[in-house]
């Protein structure tokens, strides 16, 4: 049998090429919005210089020491108040036992008239063996009436007392607990600041930190030569006005001569400054008054306990005390306060120096009073 042709039409072949151009097409426009997007995208911020830094590291540590002083505030409200809570509560305890004590009293003369059996005074007359043995223990009665009056006068004001007693203690723990949440807020906000001070100079290079260490250098050197032409144009005024030099300028070894300031005070400012002395090169530690490290108040109030005077515990209150002295006439063991806070206090030792607990990271020591702008100055004792 003849093989039949087949009557299908031949199968068209279909070109693969333009679907490929058109992937290809679609992949270099993602490649290219990429690119674009990338190129348009915001620019990773710009490392800080090192001048920034160190400048947001001083704004933080000035911070931090305004929130140490509030600590120390409340440390010491706190220690206060624990201290008036505990005697408020003795004292309660004690009007208490007297309260317990009036109460047997009354309950002993209750007892005695129970057993007298509340007689009539007319029976108890006609009953007696004679008058005048009734009189007596009317009398005697009497006198026992007056004791028992007494008693329960005595059981009404004692509760009194201690009612009043009871409201004190429970206003100072409700002060007592104000007072701890703040000093938990404080030294959160202190702990806060350092933190993120440290973060900053954790990320500095080498070569950063070098840079760093030559700008507080340079700082030192401006300060002390700042100092220097304060002493000399001090010196010179003092000539000119035939005083000679003074306490506060030259090598400040002479506290005590001059007006306003007699050998009293000269003793003192000598004590202060060898205890401040001798701790020189312990560590600043916020909150801290010794005896191995120091902030900046406790080191003032602990130099000055040296001499016999206490000082409040932080820079606010301690810059209101004693008397006030222009930074002319500022004389060896004088406190100098700085910032527009008063968050710094360092003693002044002579030449425009002083010695304090700067702030984290450092040790107590000398340096010059124009390292800071000054708030004022005053003189303890």
């Amino acid at each position: 049998m003849p093989v039949l042709a087949s009557h299908r039409k031949p199968r068209a072949k279909v070109r693969t090429t333009t679907p490929a151009v058109g992937l290809t097409t679609a992949a270099l426009a993602s490649v290219t919005l990429l690119s674009t997007q990338s190129a348009t995208a915001a620019p990773a911020e710009p490392k800080p210089a090192v001048e920034e830094v160190r400048n947001k590291v001083d704004a933080l540590y000035r911070q931090a020491g305004a929130a140490t002083q509030e600590y120390n505030r409340a440390k010491a409200a706190s220690a206060s108040q624990r201290a008036k809570v505990d005697t408020l509560l003795s004292d309660v305890a004690k009007r208490t036992e007297q309260i317990n004590e009036a109460r047997r009293a009354l309950g002993s003369y209750a007892a005695a008239q129970y057993r007298n059996g509340g007689i009539a005074p007319m029976a108890t007359f006609l009953l007696a063996e004679n008058p005048q043995g009734y009189f007596d223990q009317s009398r005697l009665m009497d006198r026992a009436t007056e004791r028992q009056q007494k008693a329960v006068d005595e059981v009404r004001k004692q509760q009194a007392s201690a009612a009043k007693q009871r409201a004190e203690a429970v206003e100072s723990l409700e002060t007592l607990t104000e007072t701890q949440a703040t000093l938990a807020s404080s030294k959160k906000d202190v702990q806060s600041k350092l933190t993120e001070a440290r973060g900053l100079l954790s990320r500095l290079t080498a070569e950063e930190k070098a840079r760093l260490a030559e700008l507080e250098r340079e700082k030192e050197a401006e300060a002390k030569e700042k100092a220097a032409a304060e002493e000399k144009a001090r010196e010179e005024a003092a000539k000119e006005s035939g005083g000679g030099s003074g306490p506060g300028s030259g090598t400040g070894t002479d506290p005590g001569t001059g007006s306003g300031a007699g050998s009293g005070y000269a003793a003192k400012a000598e004590k202060v400054l060898a205890f401040a002395r001798a701790q020189i090169g312990k560590p600043y530690v916020w909150g801290a008054s010794g005896p191995s490290s120091y902030d900046c108040s406790g080191l003032t109030q602990a130099a000055w306990r040296e001499a016999g005077v206490d000082l409040p515990r932080t820079t606010w209150d301690q810059v209101k005390i004693g008397t006030r002295v222009a930074t002319s006439d500022l004389r060896p063991g004088d406190l100098v306060f700085f910032y527009d806070d008063i968050s710094h206090v360092g003693i002044y030792k002579g030449d425009g120096m002083m010695i304090h607990a700067p702030k984290p990271g450092a040790n107590v020591r000398e340096e010059s009073i124009y390292s800071m702008p000054i708030h004022g100055s005053v003189r303890p004792a």
